[in-house]
């Protein structure tokens, strides 16, 4: 996939859904290599279902996906290949170089979670998660867009009071490829006797343009305010973020209004009063931290999706929850995040933003019928529990039928 400006405008402007507005596919930006990739009839996927609950949602996901692909005339191959703890199992590698090329093969990827108790006592290197880094480094995967926006039907769901919640629509942008994660050098050593843990937290200049122009054209077509997260006073790194976000916003997009926070400060307001939020840019530590905080002012990481891209080739989309090994195999999982992650998928990388349409209006339905998972339920009110298998099957009934704003 190509970062391109129609993908950031489906995200980031209009009102077509709760989810994913419409945009125009005609616009470019020009502060960046943005270039729409071309709609075609058939699309090459590679589908990551991992661990835990990863091949329930995904099995659900694709059920949906076959009925959008019969009601609109085009097709979807998808081939299976392995991530995280089974393909620890499988090959002993959480990221096998056979799957790196699956990826780099097709148009696009659909990856449902990682991890579990299972391996989490394993060396490193032959952890779930050490895959999922090693995917976004070997992908050049820099950028990762949370989308935490407030649903009317589920406002309840939410552990925050009505007041503080109601119309809460915060965008994260989350450096991938940098930071403490990746940085040398690391380990752990034995130094007088005594074992010694480090790690480096690094950013090269260019790293933090990049990722700043995306969150710039992130927030020139939201609501224009750019919130930009750091710890410049105490670390040197943060210190070179600041300066080096400043001069980018700056100079490429003088109409976003940039302000600046402290981490700390930032998980706290996010709490106190998110809608002082628009568009959140940070690095890889505080942005895997800040971006779970955000999600769960909706009430539960089952409804969300995300992106992670990079300046060409295939894009990656994942809901934002874990692998849930407690309740794996006992058809208890939401699968909307990882439809609503395919509906990023088919708009951002496939050019299909009438089908993406149709998928978010399917599940926004599906939540207006009533339809509740375990995580979304709350007590009294009056809506149906529903496992995995019966939600997939509701939104594939839906899909069939629903009205399209859009004639595809």
């Amino acid at each position: 996939m190509k970062l391109h400006s129609a993908a950031l405008l489906a995200l980031t402007t209009g009102v077509a859904t709760a989810f994913t507005p419409s945009f125009s596919s005609n616009q470019r930006s020009t502060t960046a290599s943005l270039n729409a990739v071309s709609k075609k009839d058939s699309y090459d996927i590679t589908l990551l279902p991992g661990d835990g609950i990863g091949p329930e949602i995904m099995t659900a996901t694709k059920s949906v996906l076959a009925a959008l692909t019969a009601r609109c005339g085009f097709e979807l191959k998808m081939t299976e290949a392995l991530i995280g703890g089974a393909a620890i199992d499988a090959v002993n590698d959480p990221f096998p170089e056979e799957t790196l090329a699956q990826c780099q093969s097709g148009d696009s990827v659909l990856l449902s979670c990682i991890g579990g108790y299972k391996w989490d006592t394993n060396p490193r290197e032959l952890r779930p998660e050490s895959g999922l880094l090693k995917m976004r480094k070997s992908m050049g995967l820099f950028a990762n867009l949370r989308p935490a926006k407030v649903l009317d039907q589920l406002i309840d769901a939410s552990t925050l009071k009505r007041e503080v919640v109601e119309g809460v629509d915060v965008m994260v942008v989350r450096e991938l490829t940098g930071d403490v994660y990746f940085g040398e050098p690391k380990g752990i050593d034995v130094v007088d006797g005594k074992r010694v843990g480090y790690n480096n937290m690094i950013y090269g200049e260019d790293e933090i343009e990049r990722i700043a122009r995306v969150a710039g054209d992130v927030a020139s077509k939201r609501g224009g305010k750019l919130c930009s997260i750091d710890k410049a006073n105490v670390l040197d790194v943060s210190q070179l973020w600041r300066d080096v976000v400043t001069e980018v916003i700056t100079k490429d997009f003088p109409d976003v209004e940039l302000s600046h926070m402290y981490v700390d400060n930032a998980a706290m307001q996010l709490i106190r009063w998110p809608k002082q939020f628009d568009v959140m840019v940070t690095g890889n530590i505080f942005g895997d931290i800040l971006s779970d905080e955000a999600s769960m002012l909706v009430g539960s990481l089952g409804m969300l999706p995300s992106a992670s891209i990079g300046e060409s080739g295939p894009g990656v989309f994942e809901p934002c929850h874990g692998s849930a090994p407690d309740i794996a195999g006992e058809d208890k999982a939401n699968p909307l995040a990882l439809i609503l992650s395919a509906a990023m998928m088919l708009r951002y990388d496939c050019d299909r933003a009438e089908e993406a349409d149709i998928l978010e209006q399917a599940v926004e339905a599906v939540l207006d019928e009533g339809l509740r998972t375990a995580d979304i339920k709350q007590q009294d009110d009056g809506c149906k529990l529903v496992g995995c298998i019966e939600m997939g099957e509701a939104v594939a009934k839906i899909v069939s039928t629903v009205d399209s704003a859009v004639e595809v």
